[in-house]
């Protein structure tokens, strides 16, 4: 009964130091996720006056560019996962790689090639681990984006979607993340990036007058532009900027993404330990009264045997 009693404490003292680390990166991911959901919001305004800055030149001008044609000379498709950099936060990583596979999967009947690109520990490490290649990863920063990955990222989709090498360059770009809803829910996401097409854009002044009613309140359609130095040049501007910041706003919506996964995993975590504690000091005084128990009869009858010889 005596080595029972010591694996009960052993485990006890072991669940309260598991216990203290659950709880401290319960604390940790609590007081970061303030700060990430403020600014997974805060990108929504630029997102939206730029998205509106595309449209006027799409309603305009001609939206002929690069960014938005699609390539029919290569079946290499670039898809960019974006995972955590370390574990603790529940099922946020498995469920992104599972519908990367999903995707990765409908692409290769399509007869396409998939390129990967990662971003987060946790997709360069399954990938790699199953002999995937991996086109460029990037880590360190998962919970909270810098802005130079932000434009590396940007950077290297862009370089890979305009290469004229068909061997080299990608025909479309595939980004899987997991939006922030709120604390309880976040979903995944398969977004297409490029070649690039304008959400909801209406197809001329006169469909979107009748779409929002400018005809009662004409002060809300959109004014004539006149670009300098020309259309092109605007959209050679614009849709860059455009491409990163719509890589921007997913960075920073799997961010918050991950934080709240983690403080909800670490806070069943935390009340798990607790109830494992309970348990095995259950157990232990158990083992603790039948220990007593044991050496009072012990004692007795040995005291019996005393008297009776």
């Amino acid at each position: 009964m005596g080595g029972k009693q010591r694996i009960y404490k052993q485990r006890i003292r072991s669940t309260q130091t598991l216990k203290k680390v659950f709880r401290a990166m319960e604390l940790i991911a609590a007081s970061r996720i303030g700060k990430a959901r403020k600014a997974a919001t805060e990108a929504g305004p630029y997102e939206k006056a730029l998205s509106q800055a595309v449209a006027a030149v799409a309603i305009h001008g001609d939206m002929d560019h690069p960014l938005t044609r699609k390539r029919e000379d290569t079946k290499r498709v670039g898809v960019l996962t974006v995972t955590s950099d370390r574990g603790m936060a529940g099922a946020y990583s498995a469920t992104i790689l599972r519908e990367t596979e999903k995707l990765l999967e409908r692409l290769r009947e399509e007869g396409k090639e998939p390129v990967l690109f990662t971003s987060g520990r946790r997709a360069s490490a399954y990938f790699r681990f199953r002999g995937r290649q991996i086109e460029q990863a990037w880590e360190g920063d998962s919970d909270a984006p810098s802005e130079e990955n932000v434009m590396a990222i940007a950077k290297a989709l862009l370089d890979a979607f305009l290469d004229p090498d068909p061997q080299a360059g990608i025909s479309e770009v595939y980004l899987v993340f997991t939006r922030f809803k709120n604390m309880v829910t976040q979903v995944p996401e398969v977004r297409q990036m490029m070649p690039l097409t304008v959400v909801d854009m209406p197809q001329s002044d006169e469909e979107r007058e009748r779409e929002l009613g400018f005809e009662d309140h004409p002060e809300l359609a959109f004014p004539e532009y006149e670009f300098e130095p020309d259309e092109a040049a605007v959209l050679d501007a614009l849709l860059p900027l455009y491409v990163e910041n719509r890589i921007r706003n997913a960075l920073l919506q799997a961010a918050a993404s991950e934080l709240a996964s983690r403080q909800r995993a670490m806070h069943t975590a935390t009340e798990n330990a607790e109830e494992l504690i309970t348990n095995y000091t259950r157990l232990a005084n158990s083992a603790r009264q039948a220990e007593i128990t044991q050496e009072i009869t012990e004692i007795v009858s040995g005291a019996d045997a005393l008297s009776n010889s």
